[in-house]
């Protein structure tokens, strides 16, 4: 997206910019809610839209103080993670949730959610080999929300996050709440365990960058 971006601008301004995105996605991640900062006098929304490919948009364009950072000066970053619950998968949610088939307890999965605001250490939900120094992140807040009978969400706001977090912490509630796991040790796994000890990361077209604050 930043590429695609960049690419858009130089088209429509004199000479090329550098884009400081709010949040770094994975490739299939969605993002709703993205904010991008650059030097230099706003672009035209309409003028970039109309040189971006249908699968990007701009919705609002302006100018902010010389020195704003979209990514330093954010606050929180708030994410959903939407999940299927059916046996059989639905077209038009292909590519926009998890199919889950594997059933899911509920009440496991607002347990799990009630422990997350906070500072906790996220070393078990982030790839082992990291770049990350810093394990610990402040959860501001997070639950399970339904959407649709079939379609559950699960929404997180925190300081920051680090690579795969959300993914993983969708992976391994939904694991707890099928029985595959056990759900006492939800609470062990935020004081740091090791990778190994939490559950999968989930697919990341379930993924979607809703909102930064600042």
């Amino acid at each position: 997206m930043q590429q695609v971006l960049e690419d858009a601008l130089e088209q429509v301004r004199p000479e090329p910019v550098a884009l400081t995105v709010a949040g770094r996605t994975d490739s299939g991640v969605h993002a709703r809610g993205q904010v991008a900062s650059h030097s230099g006098a706003p672009a035209s929304a309409g003028a970039l839209n109309g040189t971006l490919p249908p699968d990007l948009r701009v919705l609002a364009s302006e100018e902010v103080p010389e020195r704003f950072d979209a990514r330093r000066d954010a606050v929180s970053r708030t994410y959903r993670y939407r999940v299927l619950d059916s046996r059989v998968a639905r077209v038009f949610e292909r590519n926009r949730a998890l199919h889950w088939r594997y059933g899911i307890d509920r009440v496991v999965l607002d347990e799990c959610a009630a422990m997350l605001p906070g500072k906790h250490d996220f070393t078990a939900f982030t790839p082992t080999q990291t770049y990350h120094e810093r394990f610990e992140r402040r959860v501001f807040g997070a639950e399970w929300v339904d959407e649709t009978d079939d379609v559950i969400a699960f929404w997180i706001e925190a300081d920051s996050y680090m690579k795969r977090m959300v993914r993983t912490l969708a992976g391994t509630m939904l694991a707890m709440a099928a029985g595959r796991m056990d759900a006492q040790t939800f609470g062990q796994l935020l004081e740091g365990r090791p990778r190994v000890e939490a559950g999968d990361t989930a697919g990341a077209h379930g993924l979607y960058l809703e909102r930064v604050r600042y």
